[in-house]
């Protein structure tokens, strides 16, 4: 004999009014605009996007710590839907706009291949084995593709368009293989501290690619 279920489970839309998965939808919609903006070539606009969709990102992990009688479902479903929006903030984005960067020339395929296979590489094993030790990531946590590539992507008005192509090819490229190595590295978005210190890098980024675009 078998029983029917259905009737209770939670519909799915009912899981957007949790306010991590909303601060989670809110990172992809800066995503989107990066997306967007690095297609048009609107570089500059497309780092604000990028830095903002780290800052959303840490910010549901923060809520859902502090939130009480959130159930196992709605953790279950956070964690999945954080997963599949990284993929696309720290995979799909560095990747197209290395593709934009370099006018999509065949040989910056490769690198965005290697960056989203990283991705999709280092993702899947978090999801298998989680922190190592309970606190560390092995590899690179990939909210640090965007962080970083925002901080180098400064030095793009300042160096020649063919000498920054290489410099951030290469930096999209070590990211990648920091992504999959075994280095272990401590989860920045728990503290406290390191939050407060995103959220000021954020309104740097944004002040200093604000004021390139004026």
């Amino acid at each position: 004999m078998t029983t029917d279920n259905t009737e209770l489970q939670p519909t799915i839309i009912s899981f957007v009014k949790d306010l991590p998965n909303l601060a989670s939808l809110a990172g992809l919609a800066c995503t989107i605009l990066a997306i967007y903006f690095s297609i048009l070539g609107v570089y500059y606009v497309a780092m604000i996007g990028m830095i903002w969709a780290v800052a959303f990102d840490w910010a549901d992990g923060l809520i859902a710590r502090r939130m009480k009688g959130r159930t196992g479902n709605d953790r279950a479903f956070g964690g999945q839907l954080d997963v599949l929006i990284d993929i696309v903030s720290y995979g799909v984005t560095p990747a197209i706009l290395l593709m934009s960067y370099g006018k999509f020339e065949p040989i910056f395929l490769i690198g965005a291949f290697f960056v989203l296979a990283a991705s999709a590489i280092r993702l899947s094993y978090f999801s298998v084995f989680g922190l190592a030790g309970g606190s560390k990531y092995t590899g690179l946590a990939l909210d640090n593709n965007n962080i970083i590539l925002v901080f180098v992507f400064i030095f793009e008005s300042i160096l020649s368009p063919g000498m920054f192509s290489v410099i951030f090819y290469i930096s999209v490229l070590g990211l990648a293989v920091l992504n999959v190595s075994q280095i272990k590295t401590p989860k920045l978005s728990g503290n406290r501290i390191n939050v407060y210190a995103l959220a000021a890098y954020t309104l740097a980024i944004t002040g200093i690619y604000g004021w390139k675009l004026l």
